[in-house]
């Protein structure tokens, strides 16, 4: 990845793209937050976590963004002032081991303007160790109970993530039935809010 990639010397305000616990919880200033559109890549949960959410004896297991499909989250405006930043510590966070790489992709704010920005998003790179791919619920499931790392447990991960979503008033289909799962597996079943499928 270079050190300098373009986005970071362009002037303006910088749009982040977040599909996980981006949504949640951003850890840097913006300007608004508005519910967007990706095209061409869709969340999933297909990163082994081995520092955040697990170790590398156990690992956890984290969203991507991973090729075909779409996915709607949330898109952050950060001040240009911030912009150099915000990056930083976006690196920081999401780059600890590389299986992340960063891109600008085009996505489609859900507002009354309904227009097509630029912003910076963080794709799973396919050949890097930490690339589960398409794993059974019954292995997310797995992972995601015995997954606990210096942000916390992996449960709260999901469920926080799930939580966030539904506030967006949308759902992710495969997410929820593994929310399900994992407050069926605490005696705590909740019905899931009935809304929209991604």
């Amino acid at each position: 990845m270079s050190a300098n990639p373009p986005h970071s010397e362009t002037d303006g305000d910088l749009w982040v793209f977040g599909y996980g616990s981006l949504m949640w919880k951003p850890g840097f200033e913006f300007l608004e937050q508005v519910p967007a559109r990706l095209i061409g890549e869709h969340r999933a949960l297909c990163v082994y976590s081995f520092d955040h959410r697990g170790t590398p004896e156990k690992p956890g297991l984290v969203l991507g963004l991973d090729r075909g499909g779409a996915c709607r989250g949330i898109a952050f405006r950060v001040a240009a002032r911030l912009r150099h930043d915000t990056i930083a510590y976006l690196r920081g966070r999401e780059q600890t081991t590389n299986v992340y790489r960063e891109v600008m992709r085009s996505v489609w704010l859900e507002n009354a303007a309904r227009e097509r920005v630029s912003a910076l998003a963080y794709v799973v790179d396919r050949g890097h160790v930490q690339y589960a791919g398409r794993l059974s619920l019954a292995e997310q499931q797995r992972l995601v109970l015995q997954g606990h790392g210096r942000s916390g447990n992996n449960r709260d991960y999901v469920l926080s993530t799930v939580a966030s979503i539904e506030k967006q008033g949308f759902r992710d289909t495969q997410l929820h039935q593994l929310a399900t799962m994992l407050h069926d597996v605490h005696g705590v079943r909740q019905p899931l809010q009935d809304a929209r499928d991604a």
